[in-house]
């Protein structure tokens, strides 16, 4: 199979094609012709629209024969006003000129050695960063969360990925966050994919590739490692910064009705990209192909892909918590998995609606309810068992108060007659233990 990488940035796509050390250079007016020139031949050659690469075309072509590009005297400057003038037809963020000289050089006089010591750096890197893997565990109520920023194609990253869904098997809901992911490989997206989906072969995506004039399909997989969870409820927190084979993986899940999409609104970028060399100096990302959703019959390309459920990217993964344990609860029969369900809402509610408590009532709680120390200072007041760990307290309510080392236990308060008479410790199973004021 065919393998596409998209890019991982679009702010960015070509910044690996410039070494650090390369110096800006003042540029001849000779050279933006023929740069020019090599452009409009590329774009109309590859590009994924033909339509769209003519008018770009008649506008770079324009612009230097009205003069437009004359003041620029400086490579990078010239490379950045073409790719601005670009995508002010496209719109499209995978579409870059680069100033790249010593990259170019390398490329058309590659040496083996040098390339296999470039291959053997970029697979220490991707290791290092665990194949773009950053997070997975289990949250409280029993949902599982997964955070990766890109999709790697390194062979050993489909390991990672095995294993990561192999630890959130057993889990009531997914929570899959790609605030931070950028891109990458079909194949990867393809796999995680059809862990979420049973039966026959579900059509994912296809790619139509203009040079070629052909159409390449991606389907779910018919069998992964481990179990699939094509039950679970599955949620895909994104952001403006969601980008590229992010979306593609988006996009699928949205418009089979497999995923709710919870976040901001994505970059919107659909287009695999490769270098094509227009000098010795300058190189051109052209998007030579393009994503066909087998359902919309389109793509996300210079829109975005809306959230079913639209909130700032900071908020949501909170708000796809609230979301999940209330329907979690809601469905639940059995009361003994309903509380925990609720104690794990109660708690993500108390975090995202913090409570303040004057002073004097603080101070009224502090003392000793048997083997429960509370002591009150600076502003907070402090639980201590025996010899345990001390813990500052966190309110929920002006009685009743959680721990961040212990999710699983609260104290609450109790009163009589305006008076502090004793503590209940609550815990997520249901139990309490009381202890009265002993001081």
């Amino acid at each position: 199979m065919k393998k596409i990488c998209f890019v991982f940035l679009s702010c960015l796509a070509f910044n690996f094609l410039i070494p650090a050390q390369e110096q800006p250079q003042t540029l001849a007016d000779s050279e933006k012709k023929i740069v020019v020139e090599a452009v409009a031949t590329v774009l109309q050659k590859q590009y994924v629209y033909p339509e769209v690469a003519g008018k770009m075309s008649n506008l770079i072509r324009k612009n230097l024969k009205s003069g437009k590009y004359l003041p620029i005297k400086e490579s990078r400057a010239f490379a950045q006003r073409l790719t601005e003038d670009l995508r002010s037809i496209s719109h499209d963020r995978h579409l870059g000129v680069r100033y790249a000289p010593e990259r170019i050089t390398e490329m058309k006089t590659p040496d083996e050695a040098k390339r296999k010591a470039a291959q053997e750096f970029q697979k220490k890197l991707d290791r290092i960063d665990n194949y773009g893997f950053k997070e997975v565990k289990i949250l409280d109520g029993n949902i599982g969360y997964l955070k990766f920023n890109y999709f790697s194609a390194d062979q050993e990253a489909f390991q990672v990925a095995v294993g990561a869904m192999a630890f959130l098997a057993n889990c009531d809901a997914l929570i899959i966050d790609l605030r931070e992911n950028g891109g990458g490989n079909p194949e990867m997206i393809q796999l995680l994919s059809s862990y979420f989906f049973v039966g026959e072969p579900r059509h994912l995506n296809s790619f139509y590739y203009r040079l070629d004039e052909k159409t390449e399909q991606y389907w779910t997989l018919p069998y992964v490692p481990g179990s699939k969870l094509a039950e679970t409820d599955l949620y895909v927190l994104t952001s403006s910064y969601t980008f590229s084979g992010a979306e593609e993986f988006t996009y699928n899940l949205k418009n089979m009705k497999r995923a709710t999409i919870v976040g901001e609104t994505t970059g919107g970028g659909a287009h695999p990209v490769k270098m094509e060399i227009l000098n010795d100096h300058f190189a051109i990302g052209v998007p030579y192909a393009r994503a066909v959703n087998p359902i919309s019959k389109t793509n996300w390309e210079g829109t975005g892909i809306e959230p079913d459920v639209k909130t700032p990217a900071s908020q949501a993964l909170d708000k796809a918590r609230m979301m999940t344990l209330e329907k979690l609860a809601a469905k639940e029969k059995d009361e003994r998995i309903r509380t925990k369900y609720q104690w794990a809402l109660d708690g993500l509610k108390a975090r995202m609606n913090p409570v303040t408590i004057a002073e004097d009532i603080l101070k009224s709680y502090a003392g000793s309810y048997g083997l429960r120390q509370i002591t009150f200072e600076n502003g907070n007041l402090f639980y201590q068992r025996e010899s345990g760990t001390r813990m500052k307290m966190i309110p929920m309510s002006e009685n009743y108060f959680r721990f961040e080392e212990i999710e699983y236990f609260r104290l609450k308060f109790v009163k009589e007659d305006g008076r502090v008479t004793g503590v209940e410790g609550h815990y997520d199973d249901g139990n309490v233990d009381a202890n009265p004021r002993t001081h």
